[in-house]
């Protein structure tokens, strides 16, 4: 990459992820063995009895035993890199998962709106609402931050509508053994995100409140707040 960014603390009490309720937490990784080398081995005999489990448990074999973590609300955070996007995020081309976390409420909702929105717009759905779960957990780690680079590659790597070098970008930090990226939100002006590469690079969540996201036909212009019993616009 043509500049390396600076390595920054990243300590957040409360970052905020969130995901669909239609995917539910998978409970594999808070009640299998405390030894991630004997996983494979029990997965696999599970499988036997309940077919579905395997797809459930995902790719398992993408996470490096040393990185595997387990226990209450960890299934949140495993699925993040077991469970891939084929089509890719800012900072992953699909063949690797990303854990995406905000430091605000407001952030996390904004960012996950907007890619909402742009899922149910490529499969051209009709108006519909999403129920969606929200998990905060602490981060206390180093991470490559952005806002070090020089201002053009900067620009390029948060371009709002593109990935073509936030994807190389990340790819060569991961390769790096890096623990992922601190960068300013592209959809929330001030807000801060985090891309972890690892499970161990972050805390594990609990879930907190429920939201559920407003699909117009063209935009996600609103979600309601089960907390504050009100529709809120964005």
């Amino acid at each position: 990459m043509p500049n390396d960014p600076r390595q920054r603390r990243v300590a957040w009490s409360r970052a905020t992820r969130i995901v669909a309720e239609r995917y539910p937490p998978i409970d594999l990784f808070e009640r299998v063995s405390a030894d991630p080398r004997v996983w494979e081995a029990l997965i696999a005999a599970e499988d036997g009895v309940n077919p579905r489990l395997r797809d459930q448990a995902g790719e398992i074999r993408l996470v490096p035993l040393e990185e595997r973590i387990s226990g209450p609300g960890a299934s949140f955070v495993m699925a993040s890199f077991t469970h891939l996007n084929p089509t890719g995020s800012r900072f992953s081309d699909g063949s690797y998962g990303v854990y995406y976390a905000a430091r605000a409420l407001r952030t996390a909702i904004r960012e996950t709106a907007y890619h909402f929105g742009r899922y149910a717009g490529a499969a051209g759905d009709e108006p519909r609402y999403e129920s969606m779960r929200v998990l905060v957990g602490r981060i206390d780690n180093r991470f490559a931050d952005v806002a070090s680079l020089p201002a053009v590659q900067r620009a390029k790597i948060l371009a709002p509508e593109s990935y073509a070098d936030s994807q190389p970008f990340g790819a060569a930090l991961r390769a790096a053994g890096s623990n992922g990226v601190v960068y300013a939100s592209v959809r929330d002006a001030g807000g801060q995100c985090v891309g972890a590469f690892r499970p161990r690079a972050v805390g594990i969540p609990v879930q907190a409140r429920h939201l559920r996201y407003h699909w117009d036909g063209a935009r996600v212009a609103r979600y309601f707040d089960y907390e504050r019993d009100e529709w809120i616009s964005l």
